[in-house]
């Protein structure tokens, strides 16, 4: 499951964007990635290891949930049957 959500970009600089992907590791295991920066720009990265598919997701609407009510717009998504159902 992965999302891309990203700002309007501006006169004066390139958008920001944040994107969260969500995978099952070889072990069963649910790994969240989390990447997020200015388009052209510095990247930070982020990854989270849970035990439970429903912890993990949980994280991951929780992330995406906090970007949008930041003001970033869902751009992409994949792998989820609703992307934003709030």
């Amino acid at each position: 499951m992965r999302v891309f959500l990203q700002t309007r970009p501006s006169a004066s600089e390139a958008p920001k964007y944040y994107q969260i992907a969500l995978q099952q590791d070889l072990l069963g295991g649910w790994t969240l990635t989390r990447e997020w920066g200015q388009q052209g720009g510095r990247v930070s990265l982020k990854r989270e290891v849970y035990l439970e598919r429903d912890d993990a997701l949980a994280a991951f609407e929780h992330a995406r949930d906090a970007q949008l009510k930041r003001g970033f717009k869902l751009m992409f998504s994949q792998g989820a049957d609703s992307p934003y159902s709030g």
